[in-house]
């Protein structure tokens, strides 16, 4: 099995063991019914679920506790923070300068008309990723499953770019990839555009996520504070429902109030392994 196909049914493995503990929490399951799971050895299990993660399988159900999630929201300055600093240094994928940028009213118009956007997926260690850009910038990030929702995000995009040239390229898709997610601050030559197409409310929104450092969590209710809308957090959820760049526009950094997980349009697994890994190393 090749690396990056390895490191694809790792990926599966540790989000079905993490599946399994977010909905057993409760009962505590041990390490060696979490193993009998997933089909692998306990020894196998640590070892992949502690390098894909950073914490072992029991830290991780102790991160699941709503005592955690609710200490880490009571930190009431972390939009100020982010607003008055930007993202957080530890050289990893957030501390690179992000740029977004928006479709020009022409663009918006036209639907893409003149501009070839290439496509294509690759694997990556949050499953299958569904990337997209033009000459501009990256104008869609998704992950997936199941090489059958391909075909879904696929007709996602030509719906945002209905008159653009739509190009197959996998090999440009992994480079891209490779370039956003594994870039450092210290070698990167020039920031990672965005380009994002929406409402001038979406916009608003997208942006306000970027603020959010690596490694925290705020609720819907502080994302809307913070943007001077504080009674507008049903239109917020939904902005973010509407998030077209997944991971590199933070949207999973967003909670419930009460300090629960809420669903993640890319799966709720998956949102709750991009902060487990955030969260290891920050604390």
């Amino acid at each position: 099995m090749s690396a990056e196909k390895e490191q694809h049914a790792n990926y599966q493995r540790v989000a079905s063991a993490i599946r399994y503990l977010s909905d057993k929490q409760l009962t505590q399951p041990s390490l060696a019914e979490l193993a009998a799971h997933v089909g692998v050895s306990e020894f196998h299990l640590q070892r992949i679920f502690t390098e894909w993660a950073g914490v072992s399988p029991k830290q991780f159900l102790q991160f699941l506790t709503k005592e955690n999630a609710k200490r880490l929201l009571r930190s009431s300055s972390v939009m100020d923070s982010a607003l008055a600093c930007g993202l957080s240094g530890s050289g990893r994928l957030h501390d690179l300068m992000i740029k977004a940028e928006r479709v020009t009213p022409g663009e918006y118009r036209n639907m893409g008309a003149g501009l070839q956007i290439h496509y294509g997926s690759c694997p990556s260690p949050y499953g299958l990723c569904f990337i997209a850009a033009n000459h501009r910038g990256i104008c869609k990030i998704a992950f997936f499953d199941e090489q059958e929702t391909e075909a879904n995000l696929l007709a996602e995009l030509q719906a945002e770019w209905a008159a653009a040239e739509l190009i197959r390229d996998d090999q440009r898709a992994a480079s891209l990839y490779a370039s956003a997610f594994a870039g450092k601050p210290d070698s990167a030559e020039e920031p990672i555009t965005l380009l994002l197409k929406g409402t001038e409310f979406q916009m608003k929104v997208w942006e306000a996520l970027l603020t959010i450092p690596f490694g925290e969590v705020c609720s819907y209710q502080q994302l809307a504070e913070s943007m001077g809308s504080p009674s507008s957090t049903r239109a917020v959820a939904s902005a973010i429902a509407r998030n077209n760049i997944a991971y590199l526009i933070p949207c999973h950094r967003v909670i419930r109030g009460t300090g629960e997980f809420s669903q993640y349009r890319w799966g709720a697994e998956r949102k709750q392994a991009m902060l487990l890994q955030e969260h290891s190393v920050g604390s």
